[in-house]
């Protein structure tokens, strides 16, 4: 949760002084995201939704099979929790749509907001 809380301090840094910055991180709690969200300038949630089996099939890396072994503790997904947004800005369902269309998702919605 700290590690969330940084890389959201850090963001809203660079909001506040005309810096658009876009945070690719896990951040499974609900509790920590609206928190962001009081404290952030310009602050959007975008929810990219994928189920786990996508993720497992994506994984380059086996993560997911070595949360599943016991190896990793405290995976998110796995052996710990993901608190799925409640009214997130954007929806991202990658399982759906390709990279390019969910990528064109987020840049329309910037545009419409006059971010961009």
């Amino acid at each position: 949760m700290s590690n969330v809380r940084r890389i959201g301090f850090v963001a809203n840094l660079l909001s506040r002084n005309g810096i658009m910055a876009i945070v690719a991180a896990i951040s499974p709690y609900r509790q920590v995201r609206e928190e962001l969200k009081q404290t952030t300038h310009n602050f959007i949630e975008i929810y990219v939704d994928t189920p786990l089996n996508v993720c497992e099939a994506r994984d380059v890396k086996g993560l997911y099979a070595k949360a599943k072994a016991g190896l990793i503790k405290n995976f998110t997904g796995i052996s710990d929790p993901y608190e799925v947004p409640i009214n997130p800005d954007i929806i991202c369902q990658t399982d759906k749509f390709t990279l390019e269309q969910c990528v064109n998702q987020v840049l329309y919605y910037l545009e419409r907001q006059g971010l961009m």
